[in-house]
């Protein structure tokens, strides 16, 4: 037993000998460049950058290995280039402030960039006046998380992207700040992934922007104040919930527009003072359930060609049109929905209406055919086409009527 015993103890050097334990390297103003340490590390190693404002070429972390940046630590591409490109698997970047990428037009030209990689950590750090901010590539099983971006005051032609994704799989973009960049979030042939807590405000075209991106989920986002909101477009299975959609408007802007869309979920969310709330074109077997619609030009604007859509238990209140379309015919269905313009009574007292409520107004059909007609909407001769709709209610979609509309506010 005795020999045993010493065997392993003379055995254990020899094998710790061969992964030795992870170091770390200390970079700092006038000492040792990030460049060289990265050369210098080993897999496992903790790169921490001392504070100060670095000017190097392109950093490539093509081993996994942890750079901290210490409150000051600024690296600054001069207006000329990347700052850093991820390569390998298990990286982590944490703490930097990345400032002056430059823009260009022939290429999108990132502070940091992940490359074809995954395991990876983006998180708790600061872009500045950055062309695209955060760029993953072909990676996979990513974190971006806790960063701050703020673009830089250039027209929408010069503006990145702040977090840019593009055929990526099980990506996370969580509680990140994103302002003043072209598009907040941008995915782009992404799966499975999910962004979660953002605050996207004052972006030049969208907050959130995803094309060709199936079964991925938008959960407590903020999205405020950007040129047209958000768009989702030739996607499959998307769920959004519990998202704000707040003050997006222009002649062209939206909360939410849905375009070519095929099943999925969007509800709980608030869509308040924008143009137009939630617009649906091309969406099918959608379920739009326990929304609130409060103070839009329009809530909701249904094209003709949605299907099976189903709007219920939603609060729409004080919106200028509650539901606009472009046809008399369709498949999307108004069920249990309280509308702040219903005039209708409940004479069994069972909190439902006794009489249908038609969202559509006449002069909403107006507007859709001749959008100047909006100089007459607090005029008499509106009022009186209201009131010809509600005594001859003909000339509405019958099939957009909400048979069974709650008398009181409901409950979220």
């Amino acid at each position: 037993m005795r020999t045993v015993v010493l065997l392993l103890a003379l055995m254990a050097p020899a094998a710790s000998a061969g992964a030795p334990p992870p170091r770390t390297l200390v970079v700092a103003p006038g000492g040792a460049t990030l460049a060289g340490a990265l050369a210098a590390a080993r897999p496992g190693d903790r790169l921490v950058v001392r504070p100060g404002v670095y000017r190097e070429p392109t950093l490539v972390v093509d081993k996994p290995v942890e750079v901290v940046g210490e409150p000051g630590a600024v690296l600054d591409g001069e207006g000329q280039r990347e700052l850093i490109q991820v390569v390998a698997d298990g990286v982590t970047v944490r703490g930097l402030t990345f400032r002056n990428t430059g823009h260009t037009f022939v290429g999108d030209r990132a502070a940091l960039r992940v490359e074809e990689a995954g395991g990876c950590r983006i998180e708790g750090n600061r872009f500045e006046g950055t062309f695209f901010g955060v760029y993953l590539a072909q990676a996979h099983d990513c974190a971006v998380a806790g960063n701050v971006f703020v673009g830089p005051d250039v027209p929408e032609s010069l503006a990145g992207n702040g977090i840019h994704l593009w055929y990526c799989r099980r990506v996370t973009v969580t509680d990140n700040r994103i302002a003043r960049h072209r598009d907040g979030i941008y995915f782009e042939f992404v799966e499975d992934s999910a962004a979660e807590r953002n605050v996207s405000t004052a972006n030049r075209r969208y907050g959130l922007h995803f094309m060709f991106s199936d079964r991925c989920r938008y959960v407590g986002n903020v999205f405020r104040a950007n040129g047209a909101g958000v768009a989702v477009m030739y996607t499959e299975e998307v769920a959004m919930t519990g998202n704000r959609f707040e003050d997006n408007r222009g002649p062209a802007a939206y909360g939410l527009l849905l375009k070519q869309i095929s099943g999925g979920a969007i509800s709980g969310n608030r869509f308040a003072g924008n143009t137009v709330g939630l617009f649906a074109e091309g969406a099918a077997r959608m379920a739009v359930e326990g929304n609130d619609f409060v103070r839009n030009g329009w809530a909701v604007r249904v094209m003709a060609d949605a299907r099976q859509t189903r709007f219920a238990r939603n609060n729409f209140v004080a919106n200028t049109f509650d539901v606009g379309t472009n046809g008399r015919h369709g498949t999307t269905v108004f069920e249990g929905n309280y509308w702040s313009a219903y005039r209708g009574y409940d004479l069994d007292r069972d909190g439902t209406g006794d009489v249908a409520f038609r969202p559509v107004r006449l002069f909403a059909l107006i507007v859709e055919e001749h959008e100047p007609a909006l100089l007459l909407l607090r005029s008499l001769f509106v009022d009186l086409l209201d009131l010809a709709e509600r005594v001859a209610p003909a000339l509405t979609p019958e099939t957009l009527a909400d048979a069974r509309p709650a008398m009181r506010p409901l409950p979220r």
